[in-house]
């Protein structure tokens, strides 16, 4: 593996970057609550705008747009030029205006930031030990349904932006061979289960999830009119001696499995395997950490896992695919179709 060269000056600049990191971060967040990043970027066709014109426009004191700015600059999200106006850079316009940089900002604030501080009593222990920072539950799931408002909607949105897009695609797969029944593992606000509902006017659609998620996907359907197609059964996958009912033509895991460790990814689908026939299905979609086309993408995957193991339960993550494929041959199943699902997921159709 060839190592890459660079200067000690650039090599101590990045190390003082991280070591300021939360610095820049918390930065970021109050120019984009406080309006001055969209306040700049409209002022980009008068070639910028001064700290005291921003300062009259907002209402917020010239000191306090100071400190933010100066560091801002310095970290290259804001540029000024001699006449001490500032203009967004390319990076400070995808910090306000990109949608997937924006919800892993909230998630990274709302969810984690407080939480990652106990980072490292989660490392040596193996629970998600930031979580007291949230509630007081076993894992992020048994509490989802009782986050406050604002913490709520970022998990959910960063949940949502990360898999409602391959729906649609996934779907002309999933009734491929017209399944009757199908089995939603993990079925989150029911979204997927809409999605199937109003696709095929036959399926009907078990979600098998916690109480309080379960709750909330019941609910969501029933609003949509598909109440007598859909039915819900409560389950910790986490309690042992489990099982689910026989029946279902196929099985659907959409960024499930990635919530739980390798032993219990493997008891997981060890339940399913008892539940199938030798035509059932099981639809696994993951985002694998190996088979990402950009380095940012792979980046994100790498920081979600650490929410996973300081917030969430404290033994799961983002998996490599060749890891994932060994736990599913371990559980019994022959993986008949692997491939890419939209531009960071992959689909793995499986059979007993």
């Amino acid at each position: 593996m060839t190592k890459k060269t660079i200067r000690a000056v650039d090599a101590l600049q990045d190390a003082q970057k991280i070591a300021f990191a939360p610095f820049i971060f918390q930065t970021t967040m109050s120019l984009r609550k406080l309006g001055v990043f969209d306040l700049i970027f409209n002022e980009r066709s008068n070639g910028g705008i001064s700290i005291e014109d921003v300062s009259k426009k907002l209402s917020i004191s010239e000191y306090g747009l100071g400190v933010l700015l100066e560091i801002a600059e310095s970290y290259g999200i804001v540029s000024k030029d001699t006449d001490n106006r500032f203009e967004l850079t390319k990076t400070g316009y995808f910090l306000n205006y990109n949608r997937t940089v924006e919800v892993n900002l909230n998630f990274t604030n709302d969810v984690c930031y407080q939480g990652l501080f106990h980072l490292n009593d989660a490392i040596k222990n193996g629970k998600p030990e930031g979580l007291k920072e949230l509630g007081d539950w076993d894992t992020i799931y048994d509490g989802l349904s009782q986050l406050t408002p604002d913490v709520q909607k970022s998990w959910f949105e960063f949940d949502h932006h990360y898999s409602d897009g391959i729906f649609e695609e996934a779907l002309t797969r999933v009734f491929k061979n017209h399944p009757k029944t199908l089995f939603d593992i993990g079925g989150n606000t029911g979204k997927f289960a809409q999605h199937c509902l109003n696709y095929n006017n036959e399926v009907n659609i078990s979600i098998f999830d916690l109480p309080g998620q379960l709750k909330k996907a019941l609910a969501n359907i029933k609003k949509a009119g598909f109440e007598h197609r859909a039915k819900g059964y409560e389950i910790n996958w986490l309690h042992d001696n489990l099982s689910i009912p026989k029946g279902a033509d196929v099985i659907w895991m959409s960024q499930f499995l990635d919530c739980f460790s390798e032993a219990e990814i493997i008891k997981i689908l060890k339940t399913c395997v008892a539940s199938m026939n030798s035509e059932t299905e099981l639809i696994i979609i993951e985002t694998f950490t190996d088979r990402q086309k950009f380095d940012n993408a792979k980046f994100v995957l790498e920081a979600t896992s650490l929410y996973f193991t300081v917030m969430a339960n404290g033994n799961s993550k983002m998996y490599n695919s060749e890891v994932f494929k060994n736990l599913v041959a371990k559980a019994g199943l022959t993986i008949v179709e692997d491939t890419a699902v939209g531009e960071f997921h992959t689909m793995l159709v499986c059979k007993k």
